[in-house]
């Protein structure tokens, strides 16, 4: 197959940032830039959710397995409802039950549900939320 150095491939709906992360993966089987991103928590898991739905959309079963557990050792009260709604649409099951347990106390669901994730989740989701009631036996 012959290939024109001077075209392009756009990839769509990806960042830059994102695309070089999931090819130094395959390449490297590392994703150095989610261990970097320490020291910045937030950075760190939106990176992780990022490369979550690109290792999903590519088949990389091996970088999404590595981005549930960054995400698993990140869940918060800010971003526990973005990775519900993520594990959900991307059928990361064991990541979505770890959220589901994060979120049971009555107190932290009380919490969880005044962030904007909670909203963009019943939005993306809405069976979740039912789910939830069933789960947690919130009112």
């Amino acid at each position: 197959m012959k290939v024109k150095m001077n075209e392009s491939i756009e990839i769509k709906d990806m960042e830059p940032s994102v695309f070089k992360s999931m090819l130094h993966f395959i390449y490297s089987d590392s994703v150095p830039e989610l261990e970097e991103a320490g020291g910045n928590r937030d950075a760190s898991v939106v990176l992780a959710q990022h490369l979550l739905v690109a290792a999903d959309w590519f088949g990389l079963e091996r970088l999404k397995q590595l981005c549930e557990r960054k995400m698993y050792e990140l869940i918060d009260a800010n971003n526990v409802a973005t990775t519900l709604t993520l594990a959900e649409q991307h059928n990361c099951y064991e990541l979505k039950a770890a959220c589901m347990e994060f979120i049971k106390p009555p107190e932290v669901f009380a919490v969880v549900a005044q962030t904007e994730g909670f909203d963009h989740m019943i939005r993306s989701c809405p069976a979740i939320l039912q789910e939830l009631h069933q789960f947690n036996n919130v009112s």
